[in-house]
């Protein structure tokens, strides 16, 4: 059981890593790197660089609203009972 957590963490570790280094390489390197290279064919426009994380942060937030309050109903009726 042990090895299994380990390797979950290295794919979640190494997933992260991934995610980290092409944002970074997107949003600080890309703009200085000419219009016409071939890497640009590997990036969307620089404007989802803003709009996916802000889309992703207000789902992460509408999710972890609509958890904390089923908790809430849930603990309430609880004590109603």
């Amino acid at each position: 059981m042990e090895m299994g957590d380990k390797a979950v963490g290295l794919v979640l570790t190494m997933t992260s890593l991934s995610i980290f280094t092409y944002y970074t390489f997107w949003v600080i390197i890309l703009p200085f790197v000419d219009d016409d290279h071939f890497v640009h064919q590997y990036f969307l426009p620089q404007e989802y660089a803003i709009f996916i994380p802000v889309f992703a942060g207000v789902v992460l937030l509408s999710f972890l609203s609509i958890f904390i309050g089923l908790v809430m109903l849930k603990s309430k009726k609880k004590k109603a009972a």
